[in-house]
């Protein structure tokens, strides 16, 4: 008979917290989980994922981006938007989301305990309240998904109210006239579109010498094109050295030796694991400088009973994969014969105007592999439903290998990318090739139409190579 008070204790209620806590909960385990913050949820539900989504949309809806030029409709910025417009709706969901976490939690019959959880030992974890109370429990197991925060370079001011990192842009005072955004990864690229759609002069600093280098190159490429026509000012192979904090403005210095004068700053310089908080020394799980955990492909640290998953354990620290992680973990933990690993092919997605989406390889990757490959694209502007929502660019990529034809790759860039992908996704998760997509019949007009058609075009590339071997044998 166990002395444990639980069979589970996770610390964090981010989307890895409450997937991992529900699902050794759905098994049967006592679970018990701990919270440091007023609010459930992470920084998914509180500063990052759905609130960052939620203002993108807030962004095109006040901006009528999607409408302009459709149709000959020429939609105007709202004169006089206030940052409560803009903040709005993202408190609406904000909120909603607290309350379907915490009816998931209470469903599964999940214990909260608010506090500040650490590492007591390889099976109790301390929880000191707001109060400073002690409170030590339990369990056989430990799940470890404290998330991230954004990394403040020592560089700028965060004392000065003009500049933001990721988490503190909710808290925007008013719409600036212009905006330095720092940093042109994926939070500094989709940040930077939001608030180019509302009318503010983005200049965004990026400092190697291209965007978002994991992407197919094509959509990286139409992606930078797209975000300078927004009016966006991208300056490459650039680093801020100072900042100087003037009444009017901040005076920007750069490596370079340029200057830059801006209204508000946005840091967009990575995150770092929340770790330090945790007492990992008492079991000596190891985290590297930002934070970031070691584990084996169970999600296991080096204390056998301590698991870890979500952005504490590095890339993709997405939070669809922090789910899966988690999932994956507790299996392992309880042995429960159900889901034994994160699925092989993983969807990536940019919430960039427009957006961007891949899953499975890409180009570059395929000849690293010396994989013999043919691409097939179809354009937004050439779909029927493409020209009906009046997309003028956007184009969907599949690369398939050459002899069987089987699909290797998938990228999109455009209008509802992030939800397109998925069809590529399964076909690449049941192995399928070229075939699949033609013998499907779609929806017409629809965007998935674009599977069929670049389909059809890596068929008639593969056509021509097969032909020019013919002709030069």
């Amino acid at each position: 008979m166990s002395t444990y008070h639980y069979d589970l204790i996770v610390i964090g209620s981010g989307p890895a917290g409450e997937k991992g806590a529900a699902q050794a909960a759905y098994f049967g385990k006592r679970v018990a989980l701990i919270e440091r913050e007023v609010d459930l949820g992470g920084a998914a539900a509180n500063t990052g994922t759905l609130p960052s989504k939620t203002l993108r949309e807030t962004a095109l809806y006040l901006s009528g981006f999607r409408q302009r030029g459709l149709y000959g409709v020429n939609m105007s910025f709202k004169e006089s938007v206030t940052t409560r417009d803009f903040l709005y709706r993202e408190k609406l969901v904000r909120e909603t989301e607290h309350k379907r976490i915490q009816g998931n939690l209470d469903r599964h019959k999940v214990e909260i305990h608010y506090g500040l959880g650490s590492l007591f030992d390889a099976h109790t974890v301390k929880v000191e309240q707001s109060d400073r109370t002690v409170e030590l429990l339990t369990a056989e197991y430990i799940l470890l998904v404290t998330g991230s925060r954004p990394f403040r370079p020592a560089v700028f001011p965060f004392g000065d109210p003009r500049v933001y990192d990721s988490d503190t842009i909710l808290d925007l005072h008013h719409i600036p006239p212009n905006m330095l955004v720092v940093g042109g990864g994926v939070i500094g690229c989709e940040y930077a579109c939001m608030f180019a759609a509302l009318g503010i002069h983005v200049t965004l600093l990026e400092g190697r010498d291209h965007l978002l280098g994991f992407l197919d190159p094509d959509v990286s490429q139409l992606l930078t094109r797209n975000m300078v026509e927004m009016g966006i000012t991208i300056r490459f192979q650039e680093t801020v050295a100072a900042v100087l904090v003037q009444s009017k403005q901040l005076e920007v210095k750069l490596t370079s030796g340029a200057e830059l004068r801006a209204d508000t700053i946005l840091v967009a310089a990575g995150r770092s694991g929340n770790t330090d908080k945790l007492n990992l020394t008492s079991v000596n799980p190891a985290a590297n400088k930002r934070g970031v955990i070691e584990v084996n492909e169970h999600y296991q640290t080096r204390g056998p009973s301590v698991y870890a998953a979500g952005d504490m354990v590095g890339f993709p620290a997405l939070a669809a994969t922090s789910m899966e992680q988690a999932r994956v973990a507790m299996v392992h933990a309880f042995d429960l014969k159900y889901k034994t690993k994160v699925a092989t092919f993983l969807p990536y997605d940019i919430y960039t105007i427009p957006e961007c989406s891949m899953a499975g390889a890409t180009e570059a990757s395929l000849r690293e592999q010396s994989i013999a490959y043919v691409s097939g694209i179809a354009q937004y502007n050439s779909n029927s439903r493409g020209q009906i929502i009046g997309a003028k660019t956007g184009f969907l990529k599949l690369l398939f290998e050459t002899e069987t034809m089987k699909l290797l790759g998938v990228h999109v860039i455009g209008e509802q990318a992030t939800e397109l992908v998925h069809i590529g996704l399964m076909a690449l998760q049941s192995e399928s090739t070229a075939e699949r997509f033609i013998e499907t019949c779609f929806n017409y007009p629809t965007l998935g139409e674009l599977y069929k058609y670049a389909t059809y075009d890596a068929l008639g590339k593969r056509a021509k190579l097969e032909g020019s071997s013919k002709a030069s044998s």
